[in-house]
């Protein structure tokens, strides 16, 4: 069974009441999204194995951890899954970066794929998916229906706002999956938005209506 993480941390809630603030502009917005995107990189990659290596520092030759070779790949759901790419790679730049390309229906809210182009050997390595808003959780249940078609079987779900139909909806699709989210709202409004939420992410992020 897949865990769910609201990662409480003093930072993180500080940096999504700024996303959160209609005031808050494309830019600072970016940035924003990008440093959550790091500290919850730090929270799910607590499992990456390590092993000793050999290093002379300026005193002494000792035995120090490295992450032990474990391949990482980064697929953002588009768009708004990129701004949270460039804060990953920040703190895994060796990953792979693949994408997914899902609109929703705005009558049905259920999502439609135009686009999948993930590594070659997806299915040799450990899958962060990556949105900043899980609603209804449509999206990321039918990205993660795909990515594991192509053959990944370790998938992690990294977020910035959930909402619990959402998260739910997430969890029982796809039980092995580990969910790691800054905050967990209300709930969805008529129209499928995240209450209080932040709006819409892809057009914050890149300063579209």
């Amino acid at each position: 069974m897949g865990k769910i993480m609201v990662v409480e941390h003093p930072l993180l809630k500080h940096k999504v009441t700024h996303l959160r603030d209609q005031a808050t502009g494309t830019k600072e917005f970016k940035e924003l999204v990008s440093e959550i995107a790091m500290l919850l990189c730090y929270e799910a990659t607590r499992d990456l194995p390590t092993e000793d290596v050999e290093v002379v520092t300026p005193i002494c030759t000792c035995k120090s951890p490295v992450l032990s070779g474990r391949k990482l790949a980064l697929v953002p759901i588009l768009r708004a899954g990129l701004g949270m790419v460039d804060g990953m790679l920040a703190m895994i730049p060796a990953a792979k970066v693949g994408h997914i390309g899902l609109y929703r229906n705005e009558e049905t809210l259920e999502p439609v794929e135009y686009y999948c182009k993930l590594p070659a050997d997806i299915a040799e390595r450990d899958v962060f998916v990556l949105d900043p808003m899980l609603a209804t959780g449509g999206s990321a249940v039918d990205a993660i229906t795909q990515i594991k078609k192509r053959g990944a079987k370790s998938i992690k779900f990294l977020g910035l706002i959930a909402a619990p139909e959402g998260l739910k909806r997430l969890s029982d699709a796809h039980p092995d999956v580990d969910i790691y989210v800054a905050q967990l709202d209300e709930r969805l409004n008529e129209v499928g938005y995240i209450v209080p939420g932040l709006g819409d992410a892809g057009d914050r992020i890149f300063g579209t209506k």
